[in-house]
């Protein structure tokens, strides 16, 4: 096996050291392990796709992370319900649909009694951000039309015809 030598200045030795004792002193297998993820993550994004991270289940509990690139999305909210899908490709080629669904009736309010205290609160009051209460929804399939069940069809129907084309159109101009 070959052997490669890496200079490391004084001022990093202790992040070597350190991920040499996480590893167990195997400081090659840490390195190696570094490289493979970060050239990933490089090759991804000059790719076009970004390290996105969706919250998941009742009152986004979970966190589930991967590479992918937004092909659409869609808010749809009305009187009784919001509801908030998007759709990515993700670097190994399927999609993935995430919602967030809830009823207005569920609408966390103010539970400390002081409704001075609650309206400082204002993010949540004025939509800023993505929300934090309802049903985070996550889809994972090989095939778009396999997500034709799980969207609205004005969303289907833009995604589908985006999935039919290449992610980056490249011009020769």
């Amino acid at each position: 096996m070959p052997n490669k030598t890496i200079y490391v200045s004084d001022d990093d030795l202790p992040l070597f050291q350190r991920a040499q004792e996480l590893v167990g002193g195997n400081l090659s297998g840490a390195v190696t392990t570094a490289l493979r993820r970060f050239i990933e993550l490089e090759e991804g994004r000059e790719e076009g796709y970004e390290e996105v991270v969706l919250k998941v289940g009742h009152n986004g509990v979970r966190q589930v992370r991967f590479s992918g690139a937004l092909i659409g999305e869609l808010q749809d909210d009305d009187e009784h319900r919001m509801a908030r899908y998007r759709v990515y490709r993700s670097r190994k080629g399927k999609y993935v649909m995430h919602a967030l669904l809830a009823d207005w009736t569920d609408y966390p309010t103010g539970q400390s009694g002081n409704w001075i205290k609650d309206l400082t609160n204002w993010r949540r009051m004025l939509g800023v951000g993505d929300p934090d209460w309802g049903d985070f929804v996550l889809v994972i399939v090989d095939s778009i039309e396999e997500l034709k069940d799980h969207l609205p069809d004005k969303l289907y129907t833009r995604v589908a015809d985006i999935a039919e084309r290449p992610p980056i159109e490249e011009l020769d101009i």
